[in-house]
């Protein structure tokens, strides 16, 4: 072997050693890349649900002042209750009922709970009415008033009611507000917030679970008082609609497209079509929405009815892919199988593939259905930002949900009481959607096993 050939399988292995210290320095590389995206990403969830929990936890606590209210006669001046005589119908006892009530409702209460206030405040202390109201929240006279409704044997009497403290009194208790701020920056005044601290001290203040945030609907006359409940049901109404339209006409759809439809340039338009709509920006659909089911049907204005087949013409796209996609991976062998023993196409479609790919199409579908629970924008545009103070009966009702009441409390302008509430309220509705997800991988995994 001569010299020039030695040479030359020198410089080939050394060439060789060199690609190969490149390619394992690449993979090394793209290695530390790939541990760099994944801890990246995972720091900025955790920096996301880290903010929102640090800012939503407190708003699960609220400020409540237990009093000793009496319902004095000389305040309180109404007849008793009445009470059903011998023979008297229903419609009459009734009627008299709702006569005693108006005139229940005309008394002063606000004068009740200042009293009730005063009587806890210390002796001697200074406060003038409408100062010393502030503490409590804008509704406690109506919550006074419907326990005297619910038991009128309390005229006379002393009763200990637990009232919800303001909004303004639960940022002072929390400290939400800066209390070196002089008295012209101060949201309540100076004798209010001494009184407050002084409850807080003798116990008349405590802290509670916030139960009116799942038990009330939106209110502005009493922001303390303000709850998702009627957000709540407003999703979960559009979420019914969602699954019971967009499901069996997604999942059908895409059957019979990779399964029956013939192949042609019209199929081959409306699958170009249904890729295209699944990147359309949400609030194309709800452009789409007010154009046809508000302006054209004359759907009602903020219904869920009309948010549920915006979100349905939104999902419909996404379970069409994802289910056209599992049919795909199935086996051509198992068809083939089918049909071989004698089964027809339609007997092959939803006797052999269905089954095999349901906890595909099933996990897809809750996905998409999540999704949908998220959406804000198309939303907004079919009315669904409007003031509601009632929790929707039926899909017909003025309603709102709770992308949107997240939306309405972040602009809501007592920023210190309603931001907490905010983070509150998205702790919620993600609550919702990684159930929702937990629930689609739980179904499928279940599934898979038995398939």
């Amino acid at each position: 072997m001569t010299d020039t050939t030695i040479d030359a399988a020198a410089e080939r292995r050394l060439r060789v050693r060199n690609g190969l210290a490149r390619r394992h320095l690449n993979e090394r590389l793209f290695r530390i890349f790939g541990i760099i995206a994944i801890v990246l990403a995972l720091g900025f969830v955790a920096l996301l649900f880290t903010d929102v929990l640090r800012k939503g936890i407190p708003a699960f606590t609220q400020s409540n002042i237990r009093l000793e209210v009496s319902f004095d006669p000389e305040v309180l001046k109404v007849d008793p209750a009445p009470e059903r005589a011998a023979g008297q119908s229903d419609a009459d006892f009734r009627a008299a009922r709702l006569a005693w009530e108006r005139q229940v409702a005309m008394l002063n209460w606000n004068t009740v709970v200042e009293q009730a206030l005063r009587a806890a405040a210390p002796a001697g202390f200074e406060i003038d009415s409408r100062q010393i109201l502030t503490v409590t929240e804008t509704d406690a006279r109506h919550r006074v008033r419907e326990l005297f409704v619910r038991d009128p044997s309390l005229l006379g009497r002393t009763a200990t009611v637990e009232l919800l403290a303001s909004a303004n009194a639960d940022n002072w208790v929390k400290g939400n507000i800066n209390r070196e701020l002089g008295d012209t920056q101060q949201q309540l005044s100076a004798p209010a917030r001494a009184l407050i601290d002084t409850f807080e001290a003798n116990g008349t203040i405590t802290q509670g679970f916030a139960w009116s945030l799942f038990t009330n609907v939106d209110s502005r006359s009493a922001p303390a008082a303000a709850g998702l409940l009627g957000a709540l049901m407003g999703s979960l109404w559009m979420m019914l609609i969602v699954v019971v339209l967009a499901v069996p006409i997604g999942v059908g759809s895409a059957i019979y497209l990779e399964e029956f439809a013939p192949k042609s340039r019209l199929t081959d338009l409306i699958e170009v079509n249904i890729n295209n709509l699944a990147a359309v920006p949400s609030i194309v659909f709800g452009l789409l929405g007010a154009a046809v089911f508000i302006n054209w049907f004359r759907l009602p204005l903020s219904a869920p009815l009309a948010g549920g087949l915006v979100l349905t013409l939104m999902t419909l796209p996404t379970i069409i892919i994802a289910t056209r996609a599992a049919l795909k991976g199935v086996s051509p062998a198992l068809r083939q199988a089918a049909l071989g023993m004698g089964a027809s196409k339609t007997q092959m479609v939803f006797h052999h593939v269905l089954p095999v790919t349901f906890p595909s199409i099933l996990t897809a579908t809750i996905i998409g259905v999540a999704q949908a629970l998220g959406e804000t924008a198309p939303l907004l545009l079919i009315g669904m930002n409007a003031f509601v103070a009632a929790v929707p009966a039926t899909p017909v009702d003025q309603a709102t949900a709770l992308p949107v009441q997240i939306y309405l409390w972040q602009a809501n302008e007592n920023r210190n009481f309603f931001e907490p509430r905010t983070s509150a309220a998205i702790m919620v509705l993600l609550a919702f959607m990684i159930t929702l997800n937990a629930v689609a991988i739980f179904l499928r995994s279940r599934l898979e096993k038995r398939a």
